[in-house]
């Protein structure tokens, strides 16, 4: 990918963008979130994008959070519309023990989130968003060939032209480093629906 045409939504407290490769030092208390719940609003994390009015297409990243050390550090794959919508996909540092495998989807205001516990172990993982449309889906991989979904969502402003991409942030009093490799663009690998048809 042209990482030219990349753009930051607030930079980080630090970072380095090569061929093929980006690192990004996370600032503290940094976090995507909308209201739901907790009732707060955090938008404040630093998000790497890039733009298209492509209908159908994947976006592929393999993420290292091995440099996180703090409850809820994380990096992963982003679609930032703006404040109130946008949706994302990572781990998050728990403790030694485990960390969660989740993603959240945020329209009008209001995000959810959905996570499984994985391994602390677990210190890469591969994401890909897939768009069909005003339609998405994100899935995960452990070594980048086998992917499995996530979820599948939609975006009620994602019908249009979208930026989508990388963050990385640090919820509480932390800093780490986040490292993205093997990003690509290609053709939409989430078929078609060919199940029941539409009323």
């Amino acid at each position: 990918m042209d990482m030219a045409k990349f753009q930051w939504t607030r930079e980080p407290e630090g970072f380095t963008v090569g061929e093929g490769r980006v690192e990004i030092v996370t600032r503290p208390y940094t976090d995507l979130w909308q209201r739901t719940y907790y009732h707060f609003q955090n938008d404040n994390a630093p998000v790497f994008q890039t733009g298209t009015d492509e209908k159908y297409f994947s976006f592929t990243v393999k993420t290292d959070l091995s440099g996180s050390r703090r409850r809820f550090d994380q990096c992963g794959i982003v679609m930032y519309l703006d404040s109130g919508n946008w949706l994302k996909a990572s781990v998050e540092y728990e403790n030694e023990e485990f960390g969660h495998l989740g993603s959240v989807v945020t329209n009008g205001g209001f995000s959810d989130w959905a996570t499984t516990a994985v391994p602390a172990d677990i210190k890469t993982m591969w994401y890909r968003l897939s768009r069909r449309e005003d339609d998405y889906r994100i899935e995960c991989s452990g070594d980048g060939v086998d992917f499995e979904q996530m979820r599948v969502c939609h975006m009620h402003r994602g019908g249009g032209s979208i930026r989508f991409g990388i963050y990385a942030c640090s919820p509480e009093d932390s800093s780490f480093r986040a490292v993205f490799t093997d990003m690509e663009m290609t053709e939409c690998k989430w078929a078609a629906h060919d199940g029941q048809q539409p009323d």
